[in-house]
């Protein structure tokens, strides 16, 4: 339930005591559609009292795992959405993003809920519950529920499998931005040491992360990287009020909607993480607190709108039109500036490269589930010794790919603007109309019209976000 954090069964009609016991055989049963209640629907199965999780997470920690798949690196870009935007314009296009987001975020989990009632399953994944709609779903589309399920699941592997790849070479390029900066070489050569070379010295680290098997344990693990990145935001900050003038005059409060584009495409991939959601939720030792107008879910979402808008809005007052693509750019000394800027912009750099490394793997917690949920049937003799060597091969192929590719963060553009529309917008609107097919749709159907204007919001983000991405990688 979403609205009953307590699990509580709400209490019989009083009315329904005093009947006679022929009146009450004589009455029709009348279904009414409650949106916060339709996962109680059926009193004789709790999947989750039934659920058996080992080392389950609390609350806190599925907080902090939110907090982390959220705000993620996406979050420098922010000043550059701003100026897409204009200053205000950005704001309110801030907060319709965030809500947006988070309602489909709210709805795959709500409709998870409704259908381990169904189905009589305690758990299931992105894929399963997209195949579990339609199963349960119109009889001229269940059909189908295999290749949908086929679909999301190669989607969420493909984005999350690259997007760790690009987070390999992020961290790789900020620990060669702060060699550059403080060991010397010859003018004109090139270091010993290059990206590629680090990127082969980070393998051994980030396959010990990826052995961490559990999120209970993963969650001091992406604690540590919100520290890391706190810090290196609050430097950020203390460049954006402390080192200059902001000045209104010199931004725009509104652009031309012919910029908007731009600003949905970098802030939807930026806050978006539908992947992570029902790993998450399957972890936590009460799920039900997840959902609610002040569950786990619209918490930890509210707290990264309020860093997102922060930085946007400070970031672009502070540097104009001259703000670039990651605000860390503009984190330089300038002539006159004192030595600890360029120190603290080093920093910066370097908590960055260590909160990406702490969230490899929370982000590769997706890839690897999808993948050993295949295939771990196979392997029942000495199933743990055989997802230590999946995980460990999985991860090498991976940093593999970011040394082979060290570019590919422009193709991942493409990827992640053409998947995460489809996964993290449209396909939980389909799925959420599909899912309460037979239970009602509310007063005057507002369950269709507004997921209507969902998966419309979601093809403009499709088109226009996969659009500014090929451009961006064919500027590159």
């Amino acid at each position: 339930m979403a609205n009953d954090t307590n699990g509580n069964v709400p209490a019989a009609h009083e009315l329904e005591s005093f009947l006679p016991e022929a009146e009450k055989g004589n009455a029709k049963p009348v279904r009414e559609y409650y949106l916060s209640k339709d996962s109680e629907s059926e009193e004789d199965f709790d999947p989750f009292a039934d659920r058996n999780v080992k080392n389950p997470t609390s609350n806190t920690d599925t907080l902090i795992h939110l907090l982390k798949a959220s705000l993620g690196t996406g979050i420098l870009s922010m000043p550059k959405a701003f100026q897409a935007s204009g200053l205000f314009a950005g704001v309110f296009f801030c907060v319709l993003v965030a809500v947006i987001c988070t309602h489909c975020a709210y709805i795959l989990i709500k409709c998870a809920h409704v259908l381990y009632k169904k189905t009589k399953k305690t758990s299931m994944s992105f894929a399963e519950v997209g195949a579990a709609a339609l199963d349960n779903g119109p009889e001229c589309i269940k059909k189908f529920s295999f290749a949908f399920k086929c679909c999301i699941t190669g989607l969420l592997f493909a984005t999350y499998f690259g997007t760790c790849s690009v987070y390999t070479v992020l961290i790789a390029e900020n620990i060669m931005k702060v060699l550059d900066s403080n060991i010397p070489k010859p003018l004109g050569e090139p270091h010993v040491i290059n990206s590629q070379t680090i990127m082969l010295i980070l393998l051994p680290p980030l396959i010990l992360m990826v052995w961490i098997r559990n999120l209970k344990y993963l969650a001091p693990v992406s604690m540590i990287a919100n520290i890391f990145m706190g810090i290196g935001l609050g430097i950020t900050f203390y460049f954006l009020v402390g080192t200059g003038s902001l000045n209104l005059n010199a931004v725009s409060p509104i652009k031309h909607p012919s910029y908007w584009p731009e600003f949905f495409s970098l802030t939807i991939f930026a806050m978006e993480a539908i992947g992570v959601v029902m790993p998450v939720e399957n972890c936590m030792r009460t799920p039900r607190a997840m959902l609610g107008c002040c569950g786990v879910l619209n918490k930890g979402m509210s707290g990264v709108t309020v860093v997102y808008i922060l930085l946007g809005f400070l970031g672009y007052l502070r540097y104009g039109e001259g703000v670039e693509d990651s605000i860390t750019l503009n984190l330089v000394s300038g002539l006159g500036d004192p030595p600890v800027y360029n120190i603290l912009g080093q920093v910066v750099q370097v908590c960055i490269a260590l909160a990406v490394y702490c969230t490899f793997g929370l982000q590769f917690f997706v890839c690897v589930e999808i993948m050993w949920n295949g295939i771990k049937a196979n392997f029942t003799k000495r199933p743990d010794f055989a997802e230590y060597v999946t995980r460990t091969i999985m991860v090498t192929l991976c940093v593999l790919l970011a040394v082979a590719v060290p570019h590919i963060a422009p193709f991942m553009g493409i990827i992640g603007a053409f998947c995460f529309s489809l996964l993290g917008l449209i396909a939980p609107a389909f799925i959420e109309i599909i899912t309460f097919w037979d239970i009602g749709f509310g007063p005057y159907k507002y369950l269709i019209w507004k997921n209507i204007l969902v998966v419309l919001f979601g093809l403009f983000a499709l088109v226009f976000g996969t659009k500014d991405a090929v451009i961006n990688m064919m500027s590159k």
